[in-house]
Order: structure tokens, then sequence, then C-alpha cells
């Protein structure tokens, strides 16, 4: 059965597609880092054992720190801005400042989503178009 087929299943799919959320989620620090590069981005190497951020996975080399390599560019937790800094998103206007979004970002996935979904009908009604010109 080839899904491509069924006008139904592209429709299906393309409103899967357009509800799928495309949020980053930031660490809530209550738990281990996946690995060090999400350690690097929040900021934090160096990690001792027993710190709540700690994980064996993240200390290769078995010496009781974590992520002890930072890249090089590398900028502390305690180096970048707070939320009340002046680079936070309060005072630029966007409350997104992680993601790069602003206020437009919902407008701007819900004129894709509709531009998707207005492709699908006009692809369903050209294939309805073409059968009932094969029939006759």
């Amino acid at each position: 059965m080839n899904l491509l087929r069924k006008p139904g299943a592209i429709v299906v799919a393309a409103l899967a597609l357009a509800a799928l959320p495309a949020t980053a989620a930031a660490h809530d620090g209550d738990h281990p880092f996946e690995n060090c590069t999400e350690a690097y981005a929040n900021g934090h190497s160096d990690i001792p054992k027993g710190d709540e951020h700690y994980g064996s996975h993240l200390d290769r080399d078995g010496d009781g720190l974590g992520c002890d390599n930072p890249p090089a560019g590398f900028v502390p937790a305690d180096d970048k801005p707070d939320e009340a800094g002046a680079e936070s998103g309060a005072e630029n206007g966007t409350d997104l400042a992680a993601t790069g979004g602003d206020d437009s970002t919902p407008y701007l996935a819900a004129g894709g989503a509709a531009a998707l979904l207005a492709g699908g009908g006009v692809l369903v009604a050209a294939r309805r178009l073409r059968r009932s010109d094969t029939r006759s």
C-alpha cells in the first residue's frame, strides 16, 4: 500500500508535522547533563563528582571532574548575563532569547502551516480532477 497515493494520508501527515512543537527545552538543573555539549552550552565545565549536574558518562578519564575539556570560546555560567542583565529578553521585547524567537514566531508558524495545508488541498484537487478526466 503506497500512502503517497492516498490524499487523506498526505493531509494527516501534513497536519501532524505542522502540530509538532519547535521549541527548545532548557536544562532545568536537577539532573546530570546528557552530554558535555549540553553542559558547555549551559555554561558548565569541570563538574565535580557529587554535583547535581555530574554523571559518570561525563567523566571519561575518571578523574572526578565531568566535562573538563571545554571548547575554545567557552563562557562559564557565572560570566553569562543573568535574566536581569543587559542582554535579557525583557529589554528588547523578546521572551525567547535562547531560541532567537520573538512575538512574531507563532504567526510565522501558523502561516507556514496554512501554506502547507493549502498546498495539500491543491494536490488533492489536482488528483481528483485527473481521475475524473481519465474516467470520461
